[in-house]
């Protein structure tokens, strides 16, 4: 593997890291993403930072997809489904107690048992339906 191959991934993990590092040490707040989006709906206090989070997050996409093309792909499955996915996931996270950038970034980051085990969850259930979905004759 290139070094060029592994900058991107490093770069954008690093803002990851450095994101939810400022919002933590600047707020207080953890960047879990489920959190923060279930609080703009509920209209929690503080709602304005979440929102401007969660635009932040959308503007991000755009400018990637303008600017850099290549690190942005088009989901191969319609609209529909990926809405009813993101649903899914989305309530999966509620019922979780938290998504993976709540536990897997911010709370390993704080060295949470509990955001060990989750995570570690997270990463068997995702290896083991890419698994499913392969031997049923999927693209995973």
């Amino acid at each position: 593997m290139e070094l060029s191959s592994l900058l991107g991934p490093l770069g954008g993990g690093a803002l990851l890291g450095a994101g939810a590092a400022a919002l933590l040490v600047g707020g207080g707040r953890l960047a879990g993403v489920s959190g923060i989006l279930g609080g703009a709906i509920a209209g929690a206090r503080e709602r304005a930072w979440r929102v401007a989070f969660l635009g932040g997050l959308v503007l991000a996409g755009l400018l990637a997809a303008r600017f850099a093309p290549g690190s942005v792909s088009e989901s191969p499955r319609s609209l529909a489904l990926v809405v009813v996915a993101g649903l899914l996931v989305g309530i999966g996270t509620r019922v979780g107690g938290g998504c993976t950038s709540g536990h897997g970034v911010c709370g390993l980051g704080r060295l949470s048992k509990r955001s060990l085990a989750a995570t570690l969850v997270f990463m068997a259930t995702g290896a083991l339906t890419a698994v499913a979905v392969h031997a049923l004759g999927g693209a995973a």
